[in-house]
């Protein structure tokens, strides 16, 4: 193999056949990225939620403490997510999904009536570090896995 045929095969997703199904590999640089999307939303929400649920979360109000949990849940799942980067990926995909519909629903029409509360102001604050997690995802690897490859068989 050629030096420059072993750099494009660096640089370019390869291609798998796992049984029927061919499966795109993502290169090494690119599970890297999204290893810095994981650490980024783990250690986040280790920092702001985890503190919650040890000291406190039964005096919380029953959704305040759901909200909590999850997201203490989500940040473990985050760090799965540092040795299994592609596996994990619908937790990127979870994680810039809520955000987004939360900004999108309540954020932007509250700040467009110029209405958006305190509260409110400082969640999309940190909503906007969704920006970070949406760069990381590989979406041309989304798209083709999530959208394009045929789905499992029903039983």
């Amino acid at each position: 193999m050629s030096a420059q045929n072993n750099t494009a095969s660096r640089d370019e997703p390869r291609v798998r056949t796992a049984g029927p199904v061919r499966d795109q590999e993502l290169a090494v640089w690119r599970m890297n990225v999204m290893r810095l999307g994981y650490a980024f939303m783990g250690v986040g929400l280790a920092i702001v939620k985890w503190p919650i649920v040890v000291q406190d979360v039964r005096s919380l109000p029953v959704m305040e403490g759901v909200v909590a949990c999850l997201l203490t849940g989500m940040s473990l799942l985050a760090f799965l997510g540092l040795r299994y980067p592609v596996r994990m990926l619908p937790i990127l995909l979870f994680e810039a999904t809520w955000k987004v519909i939360w900004i999108g629903t309540v954020a932007l029409p509250h700040l467009i009536a110029n209405d958006l509360s305190t509260e409110a102001r400082d969640l999309l604050f940190n909503c906007s570090f969704v920006v970070v997690i949406l760069a990381v995802i590989p979406w041309r690897y989304t798209w083709q896995r999530y959208a394009r490859t045929p789905g499992d068989a029903w039983r």
